[in-house]
C-alpha cells in the first residue's frame, strides 16, 4: 500500500533486476521498489536468508568470488537477462574498535566481500549485457555509504572498502557510458537489522542534529531513488553520486 502505483517516468519500465542482499533491509526495500516498478525481481543472498515471497531467490556468497559466472547464469536461465544489477550487499566490520589493532583477517573479510566479491559480480553482468543489443535499458547502480567520504575510525576497514566501491562504480560508469548507466548511492542511517544493535546510539545523536532532515532513513527512501536510475530516467547522469541521507554530509560549521 506505501508504494502504489508506480510513476510514469517516460520510458520501458520492465526486465530483469537482480539485487544481491536483497532479503532483509535496504535491498529488500529497493527489490520492492523495482517490483512495483515492472522488473521482474530476483533476489541474491546468504544460503539460509530469509526468502520474500513472490521474488526468485538465488543463495550466494559473494566472497566466492569463483561462484559469480554461475550465479548470473542461473538467474538468466530462470528469469531472463540481467537488465538492472543492484550490488547492494556487504558486510559491517566484524569488530569495532581502534584502527590500530584491525587485524589483517577482519580487513580481508570485509574488503572481500565489499568490494572483491562486488567488483567481480558486477564485471560477469557487464560482460553479458554488452552482448546484447535492443531491450529494456540496462543499469548497474552500487550501493555504497556516507562511509565512503565520512570517517569512522572503528570501522576503518569498512570505511576504506566503501571508498573502493565508489571508485568501482566510476570505472564501471567510464568503461560503459553510452551502453550502461551506472549509479552510485550513498545511504546514511538506515533503519534496518544491521543498525539495530546502534539505535540508541544514533537516537540520540539524531535528536542532538546529526541527521538535518531530523530522522532516521528507511529502505523504501532508498528504493524510491533506485527506480529512476534503473528504468533510464537519468541515463544522461550516469556516474552520478547520489547521497541518500537526510543531509547527513552535507559539511557544516
Amino acid at each position: 500500500a506505501r508504494w502504489g502505483n508506480p510513476p510514469s517516468y517516460g520510458c520501458k519500465m520492465s526486465g530483469v533486476a537482480l539485487v544481491t542482499g536483497g532479503s532483509q533491509g535496504i535491498g529488500l526495500g529497493i527489490a520492492l521498489a523495482l517490483k512495483s516498478a515492472g522488473f521482474e525481481v530476483a533476489l541474491a543472498a546468504l544460503p539460509g536468508a530469509a526468502a520474500p515471497k513472490g521474488m526468485p531467490f538465488f543463495a550466494a556468497d559473494l566472497a566466492d568470488v569463483a561462484g559469480a559466472g554461475a550465479l548470473v547464469t542461473q538467474v538468466e536461465a530462470d528469469c531472463g537477462p540481467i537488465s538492472c544489477l543492484v550490488c547492494n550487499a556487504g558486510v559491517p566490520a566484524r569488530v569495532r574498535g581502534d584502527l590500530l589493532d584491525l587485524t589483517p583477517e577482519n580487513f580481508d573479510f570485509t574488503l572481500g566481500v565489499n568490494l572483491r566479491g562486488t567488483f567481480f559480480l558486477a564485471q560477469e553482468v557487464a560482460r553479458r549485457m554488452l552482448t546484447r543489443t535492443g531491450g529494456p535499458y540496462r543499469s548497474m547502480i552500487f550501493v555504497t555509504s556516507v562511509s565512503a567520504e565520512m570517517v569512522s575510525v572503528e570501522r576503518g576497514e569498512y570505511c576504506i572498502s566503501k571508498a573502493g566501491a565508489s571508485m568501482m562504480a566510476k570505472l564501471f560508469a567510464a568503461r560503459l557510458a553510452g551502453q550502461v548507466g551506472v549509479f552510485e548511492l550513498r545511504p546514511g542511517i538506515i533503519a534496518t537489522p544491521m543498525t539495530a544493535g546502534v539505535q540508541g546510539k544514533y537516537d540520540a545523536k539524531i535528536a542532538e542534529g546529526l541527521v538535518p532532515a531530523g530522522r532516521w532513513g528507511t529502505p523504501e527512501d532508498v528504493g524510491r531513488v533506485v527506480v529512476p536510475m534503473a528504468t533510464g530516467a537519468m541515463d544522461f547522469a550516469t556516474g552520478a553520486v547520489v547521497p541518500v541521507d537526510g543531509g547527513l554530509s552535507i559539511p557544516r560549521l
